[in-house]
């Protein structure tokens, strides 16, 4: 994600960006596995820069190397808490 944050000239280093992620596991056919992810993101931000900030967070999982890998097999749910200093 901060490649696409740093793209729009919103850093995300250091202690700009931090995330809480929470995995399902459940049985579907009697053998467990994780089923869905949710992550929720923290992103401290410049002023003025919200709607960039949204459009990255909109488009990241595209080139997240580990949504990719799941995609198919994990459902993903994205949340995100923006502060503008």
């Amino acid at each position: 994600m901060s490649g696409a944050l740093e793209a729009r000239q919103i850093p995300s280093f250091p202690n700009k960006l931090s995330g809480q992620f929470e995995g399902f596991i459940e049985a579907p056919e009697g053998i467990l596995k994780i089923t869905k992810i949710k992550c929720h993101y923290k992103l401290i931000i410049p002023e003025g820069k919200r709607e960039a900030a949204e459009r990255a967070l909109h488009v990241f999982e595209r080139g997240c190397p580990v949504a990719q890998t799941l995609k198919g097999c994990v459902a993903f749910e994205h949340d995100w808490e923006i502060i503008e200093e």
